[in-house]
């Protein structure tokens, strides 16, 4: 059966009976709770006992964000879908919930939230549900909005799945984009089932601080650097890190330059074919300095 995006978009899919059979699933509740345990523990938040403000980005019912109630924690959920969140709202779930789409920005103020975690929804930025979205764009809006909300240092987990390599390189591309530092983790590289990616991202430049840590064996044991070395050749990696600063574009350059005797070439070519070209003049073709 394929997965949710790729049969519906998110408001459409989830609709009020769809939304209450996601809800009552023994198996999504326990698969829930796991991913979102998961997802707490690679957030990496101080054990000092004070309650963090997080966001649950895709709430959808609340059953990610009933771990971080269970945890302490404040929480506000964003979702897309209506019938989601009036099933969250009729199990009175503590978090505040908003009504939102994530591919529009997240309109938050900058530098309150602590920490943020999302649970299976990131892939829906790369679909065109409507003509008037563009994957690049909302990515753009979403991981923008998100690095401004974010404390200088706090950790955003983002549990996606993807549907091929190039659009998680898309996804990724964007987090860098924004200011991101970080990569992705992989639990269970080697199982087609239980493999679950995680977007590690840190708000602030790479440090010590923001060294990922390593994925999950198949057995739940941290994969060893030996496992990771075995699984580079299968194409698989636990962790993949990236680097936050786009390169900069290559500038084309002659090693023998252009002179002033090229400029006034292509200015007579430009005349004889009929453009109107600015007079030459004594400072036609003239090196500029190298400072202001």
């Amino acid at each position: 059966m394929p997965r949710p995006e790729f049969q519906a978009p998110p408001d459409v899919f989830y609709n009020e009976s769809e939304a209450r059979k996601y809800t009552t699933s023994s198996r999504i509740i326990e698969i829930q709770s796991r991913i979102s345990e998961r997802a707490l523990e690679l957030l990496a938040l101080p054990n000092d006992g004070v309650p963090k403000l997080l966001l649950d980005i895709g709430c959808g019912s609340g059953l990610s964000g009933e771990t971080l109630t269970e945890h302490g924690h404040h929480w506000i959920g964003y979702d897309i879908s209506k019938s989601m969140l009036d099933v969250a709202l009729e199990r009175e779930t503590e978090g505040d919930l908003l009504l939102a789409d994530m591919g529009q920005g997240l309109g938050l103020r900058p530098g309150v939230i602590d920490g943020a975690i999302s649970i299976s929804a990131v892939q829906w930025l790369c679909n065109a549900d409507k003509s008037s979205h563009d994957p690049r764009l909302r990515l753009k809006a979403f991981f923008g909005s998100l690095y401004r909300c974010l404390a200088r240092g706090a950790r955003a987990v983002l549990q996606f799945y993807a549907d091929n390599v190039k659009q998680s390189e898309m996804i990724v591309t964007f987090a860098m984009r924004a200011g991101f530092a970080g990569g992705v983790v992989v639990d269970w590289p080697h199982s087609s089932k239980a493999k679950k990616s995680y977007l590690v991202l840190t708000c602030g430049p790479p440090s010590i601080s923001t060294s990922l840590p390593k994925g999950k064996g198949e057995n739940g044991e941290m994969c060893s650097d030996d496992d990771d070395d075995s699984s580079d050749e299968d194409g698989e990696k636990t962790v993949g890190i990236y680097e936050r600063n786009r390169s900069k574009k290559r500038q084309k350059t002659k090693k023998n330059g252009k002179g002033k005797d090229w400029l006034l070439k292509k200015k007579e070519q430009m005349r004889r074919r009929g453009h109107d070209v600015p007079a030459d003049t004594k400072y036609t073709g003239r090196k500029r300095k190298t400072y202001f």
